[in-house]
């Protein structure tokens, strides 16, 4: 088994962010952001790093409201899928929702199978906040956000994918 650690983003990061999310955008499967975007959430974000010091993987959490967080930018180098990296980020990632507070954590993804393995759902109900916390959302300037709440200003920008999400 190959060997990696897991730990916190630091802004020397950034670029091999950039360099695992590029080749995932040019597939449609990841929307790629601009650097300054990953600058201004990189306290959202964890790496994964194998012995060398490489980033293999990357995942942010971007907390939405008191009770509800989206798994963001969740990527893995091609040589290190299967090894268990998507899997452990995924995990630090809901441990670090648990901390926080947060009750459910959903994402927005074509990797359908690999998020039931670990815990999530499609969502039945797209409507996943209550209407008042809708109206609070409709105020973030987020575009994430704004996906989450499938807003027709984002549609352009979808990328057809599955909203899915789990509880604690």
């Amino acid at each position: 088994m190959k060997s990696f650690t897991i730990r916190r983003a630091k802004t020397s990061d950034v670029r091999s962010i950039r360099d695992l999310v590029r080749p995932l955008a040019e597939d449609r499967v990841l929307l790629e952001k601009e650097a300054v975007a990953y600058y201004e959430n990189l306290q959202e974000f964890f790496v994964a790093e194998d012995s060398d010091g490489n980033v293999i993987g990357c995942g942010g959490l971007h907390v939405m409201w008191e009770d509800i967080a989206e798994v963001r930018t969740l990527a893995t180098n091609t040589d290190w899928r299967g090894h268990g990296v998507g899997h452990r980020l995924l995990q630090k990632l809901l441990l670090e929702a648990r901390e926080l507070g947060v009750s459910r954590v959903f994402c927005l993804t074509f990797e359908v199978d690999f998020f039931l393995r670990n815990g999530f759902s499609v969502m039945a109900e797209q409507s996943a906040v209550d209407p008042e916390v809708y109206s609070e959302l409709l105020r973030s300037t987020d575009e994430g956000v704004a996906e989450f709440l499938d807003l027709a200003r984002v549609k352009p920008n979808t990328l057809g994918n599955t909203r899915m999400i789990t509880h604690f």
